[in-house]
């Protein structure tokens, strides 16, 4: 008896491997970030590493993560239940705050960064390391994340669907 119930738990724990929600979200934010090193390249052409870690950029990668995972909820569990209602508006949050506090944090970065810049080198804050800039997303690197997060999680549930079939 204790030797199943030790293998139902070890199951239990590679689910996860198998969450589609979850799977969906990763896969949506990792190709995001591919794909930012890929326009980091094209619009300055030379390669970012930091492009694979870093916030900002186009696509929002927070969008694409965000939109998969509620979509791909949706798919799952129908879109009138309450886990969809929640990831919804989890990714409605998300997305809000990228265009907004996030995006006019980074510009204010920019200005800050101006001004120490012209500050005289004997001024206490001249040495001072830079902010960073890139915090948020303009709307259309929003949108971009959105349909990236969508497209992943339906490609994804449609995937499944063929496989166990």
């Amino acid at each position: 008896m204790e030797d199943s119930t030790a293998t139902t738990r070890t199951h239990h724990y590679f689910t996860i491997f198998t969450n589609y929600p979850l799977i969906s979200s990763l896969t949506a934010f990792t190709i995001a970030q591919f794909i930012k090193l890929f326009t980091s390249w094209y619009r300055e052409r030379r390669w970012d590493l930091k492009q694979l870690i870093g916030s900002g950029g186009m696509p929002s990668s927070h969008s694409a993560t965000v939109t998969a995972l509620a979509v791909a909820i949706g798919l799952q569990e129908g879109f009138g239940g309450s886990h969809f209602a929640i990831a919804l508006i989890l990714a409605s949050v998300v997305m809000y705050d990228a265009t907004g506090v996030r995006l006019h944090a980074g510009r204010q970065a920019e200005v800050l960064n101006q001004i120490v810049y012209e500050l005289p080198a004997e001024h206490p804050l001249a040495e001072s390391r830079p902010l960073r800039e890139l915090l948020g997303h303009t709307p259309p690197q929003v949108i971009a994340g959105g349909m990236l997060g969508s497209v992943t999680a339906v490609t994804g549930y449609l995937f499944t669907r063929v496989a166990t079939s």
